[in-house]
């Protein structure tokens, strides 16, 4: 690959924005750009120097600048999302081309391999604000934390929110069995433990099973119990670039797959039932919990020992409350899962989470 590089862009204005924009006629540098799109899942938009096309400089989602190619850019307008990339390590003066074009970053390859490919796989999955990801954790064991999950992510679904429901609990039974999916086709944890890097969040998402208007990562009934911290940080990390709402039923100890996913956690639900042993109990799991999440807030199920009502609970726990966990009995059959009755009790107490959460969420961003 010698001479004028011209590479032939896709058929439409909208298919072109899915892949970045590469600049430059340095072959062997563009042999390496474009094996990284390949590896990102990517198509690119390939030009010795300036498009030709009107907008092509602007509206490109990433420009990817060649070292050579900088003093043909010199007076093109200004712009977010420039890459200047480079082999010489030992070039100073990269530094002082990279402020003539306004990039924002500079990359030396072979090192900065991964984060391009990262870069390039955000922008062919067109990545925007990250999923609201929500983890629901019992005070104790049968405090109905993994009904309130399910629930939580039943309600967002039917508000018309792509909604991932993640099982990290190994030994939960599997929530893909509470939602009565059990039998349904799709990949479980087992299948991801050899995950290094990045994880495409579309493939991620299609290769799930689909339950009530939802995506489940959920276990197997096989013997694998755990996944490596890293494999669990790419899953999670790739479900979150989707957007919508993620729901993970988190296990009660922390260990280093779970650290890795309360550090992706935005809010923490700790359900507690209204027993002074659950509040004991509940109070180590908070300790645990807190030390990685930031937001953790209480949800109280009756019924009440003596003495107690949901504010003291919360006070005793010293955490802020979200409210009392209406009881639901489940369906003798096990064919609706929780929340699924839209008028019902816990259906409305999902509601209302959903709308305080994403407002609060709002607010932050």
């Amino acid at each position: 690959m010698a001479g004028a590089i011209t590479h032939d862009g896709p058929d439409t204005a909208e298919e072109r924005r899915s892949g970045p924009l590469i600049i430059t006629e340095d072959a062997e540098l563009l042999d390496d750009l474009l094996r990284l799109c390949a590896a990102a899942g990517a198509r690119p938009e390939v030009h010795p120097g300036l498009p030709a096309r009107r907008g092509g400089w602007e509206t490109a989602p990433l420009v990817i600048v060649g070292d050579d190619a900088v003093r043909r850019l010199r007076g093109a307008a200004r712009r977010r999302g420039v890459v200047l990339v480079g082999r010489d390590q030992d070039d100073s003066g990269v530094w002082r081309r990279a402020v003539e074009i306004g990039a924002d970053h500079v990359l030396m390859l072979p090192d900065g391999e991964q984060w391009l490919v990262d870069r390039i796989a955000d922008v062919a999955e067109g990545v925007g604000r990250p999923a609201l990801t929500v983890g629901v954790i019992g005070g104790r064991g049968g405090s109905g934390a993994s009904t309130l999950a399910c629930a939580l992510a039943v309600t967002s679904a039917r508000e018309g929110r792509r909604t991932l429901l993640v099982d990290a609990d190994p030994l939960g039974g599997g929530l893909d069995v509470l939602l009565g999916g059990e039998t349904t086709a799709g990949l479980r944890w087992p299948a991801f433990a050899a995950s290094r890097g990045r994880v495409g969040g579309g493939a991620l998402e299609e290769s799930l099973p689909e339950l009530h208007a939802l995506r489940v990562l959920s276990w197997d009934r096989g013997d694998t119990v755990s996944v490596p911290p890293q494999a669990v940080r790419a899953v999670l990390a790739a479900g979150r670039r989707r957007g919508g709402t993620v729901v993970v039923d988190l296990p009660r100890r922390v260990d280093e797959g779970a650290a890795e996913i309360l550090a992706q956690v935005d809010v923490g639900v700790l359900v507690i039932p209204a027993e002074l042993r659950a509040i004991a109990a509940a109070r180590r799991v908070a300790s645990a919990v807190g030390m990685v999440l930031g937001d953790l807030r209480i949800a109280v199920r009756g019924p009440y020992a003596p003495g107690l009502d949901d504010r003291e609970v919360a006070r005793l726990l010293g955490l802020p409350l979200l409210g009392e966990v209406p009881h639901e009995p489940p369906p003798r059959d096990g064919s609706v899962p929780p929340g699924a009755a839209a008028r019902g009790p816990l259906a409305r107490f999902c509601a209302a989470f959903w709308e305080r959460a994403l407002a609060e969420a709002g607010d932050r961003h």
